[in-house]
């Protein structure tokens, strides 16, 4: 550290209030500036010894990245100050403590931990679409703000795709917490969005387990995850549900493929478990014998980083296509039309993640009739007609999934779950043109005007011709 830092010192306008935390590679201070009563911190990197350059080149790539990053699930940027007379970066404090605070209590309730888990997938997701690959994932990295969402801190060892990697260019190891790197990380590639799930995983084994799935390895030893399978997490803590297990250990896949393709599909799966598609991964309850240990050591030998993926050419393979289909019996060459659309696009984007969606509309003042005549569950029928509909898409099982939605207004409960699940594309129907239609406005032109995301609406040609009468 080039100064003596001392509370009252003012570097830059900024007044040193109070030290917080020193870390391994950083020294953390509560700041003010006049004029300004957003809480704010201070960051300063430690050069105590000029032998070592990694804290150099770590804080030189996290001023290139934070001052790109913006929304809920990062600090605010302020300020930032060269190396000489002295470095540091200022941005937004968020009130409160680490997740790295509950690691005194795990094992957590399971269901605390899908909370937690879903929070940060979406917190990633979010920075994988800003072209950014954190790559050190752990519960002292996780903060949460009064509203609920996840933040992710520390950038020093992140990737910027559309920035130089100072990491990379200067050095030729691997880089990151070792009981959360991906095997990839292992082989130093750097590239993945995916490593980041990799991570989530070891923090979700962790939470549920009170184990880490590969310990705390040092040296050669991090190579092990590149063959050795953990002890499944239902060994560990049997309250853990089959269905949770499935997606724990589908992230912790050594090959990147086999994990999920997006932090927003496995977001979906930890707020949708009825919809987790369950493989032998959930049954599992003893770690791989020693022949399947012995192959996959023996591929590992020979392991090399797959070829470096695009971060936004991941996500753009790997969408959330959410699909509105209206069931009614009037409706059925309208929802063979949407099929011949959803079929064109998954000929495209054929890593996409299908949501088929019906809304059971319901009044706002009345008592709702959710039962036919025979006293049949609409909402169970509407599933099954949902699950026959979708049963001809040519879509693997793992990512197509089916909801029936029950609200008064079927636009607003569409853009509500498309908000709420990083949906990237709506596709939907519309009947002909009507004069109540054109009064009230069509379900239909309210998604296209209220969507966060893009949609595609699809009429039959004879809903064409009528709407031209």
């Amino acid at each position: 550290m080039r100064l003596r830092l001392s509370p009252g010192m003012v570097i830059d306008g900024f007044t040193l209030e109070e030290h917080l935390a020193t870390g391994g590679m950083a020294q953390i201070w509560a700041v003010t500036r006049e004029n300004d009563s957003t809480p704010l911190v201070m960051k300063f990197p430690m050069l105590i010894d000029s032998d070592d350059p990694l804290p150099i080149v770590c804080f030189e790539t996290e001023q290139m990245i934070m001052p790109r990053l913006t929304g809920p699930h990062v600090p605010r940027f302020v300020a930032t100050g060269p190396l000489e007379p002295q470095a540091y970066i200022v941005m937004e404090r968020i009130p409160g403590v680490s997740l790295k605070a509950r690691l005194e209590d795990v094992p957590l309730p399971w269901a605390e931990v899908v909370t937690i888990g879903a929070k940060v997938a979406h917190a990633l997701h979010d920075l994988h679409r800003q072209h950014v690959i954190h790559l050190d994932v752990k519960p002292s990295n996780i903060m949460f703000r009064e509203t609920g969402e996840a933040v992710l801190i520390d950038y020093g060892f992140a990737r910027h795709e559309q920035l130089p990697d100072l990491l990379a260019e200067e050095f030729r190891e691997p880089f990151g917490t070792t009981p959360y790197m991906a095997p990839e990380q292992v082989l130093e590639d750097r590239c993945d969005p995916r490593s980041d799930l990799f991570a989530l995983g070891v923090m979700l084994y962790f939470f549920v387990t009170g184990e880490r799935p590969f310990g705390t390895p040092k040296g050669g030893q991090i190579r092990r995850r590149l063959w050795q399978r953990p002890v499944p997490p239902r060994a560990r803590n049997p309250d853990c549900p089959p269905w949770l297990q499935e997606i724990i250990l589908r992230c912790l896949e050594v090959n990147p493929e086999d994990r999920y393709a997006t932090a927003a599909q496995l977001a979906l799966d930890l707020e949708h478990p009825d919809q987790v598609l369950l493989t032998e991964r959930a049954e599992r309850l003893e770690r791989s014998g020693g022949v399947e240990t012995f192959r996959r050591w023996l591929k590992a030998r020979k392991a090399q980083p797959l070829e470096n993926p695009n971060i936004s050419s991941q996500l753009a393979r790997a969408p959330i296509l959410l699909v509105a289909i209206d069931l009614s019996p009037s409706a059925e060459d309208l929802a063979e039309a949407i099929k011949a659309m959803v079929q064109r696009i998954l000929a495209l984007e054929s890593g996409a993640r299908v949501a088929c969606l019906n809304v059971l509309k319901t009044s706002r003042i009345a008592v709702d009739v959710l039962e036919d005549a025979e006293g049949r569950s609409l909402h169970v029928q509407r599933l099954i007609q949902l699950r026959h509909w979708g049963s001809t898409l040519d879509v693997p099982a793992e990512r197509i999934t089916y909801s029936v939605l029950e609200a008064p207004d079927p636009a607003d409960a569409l853009v509500d779950y498309a908000r709420r699940n990083n949906v990237d594309h709506i596709v939907l129907g519309a009947r002909a043109s009507s004069a109540l239609r054109r009064y009230l406005g069509s379900v239909s032109s309210q998604v296209v005007a209220q969507a966060p995301c893009s949609v595609t609406v699809v009429r039959t040609s004879k809903d064409r011709r009528m709407g031209e009468g």
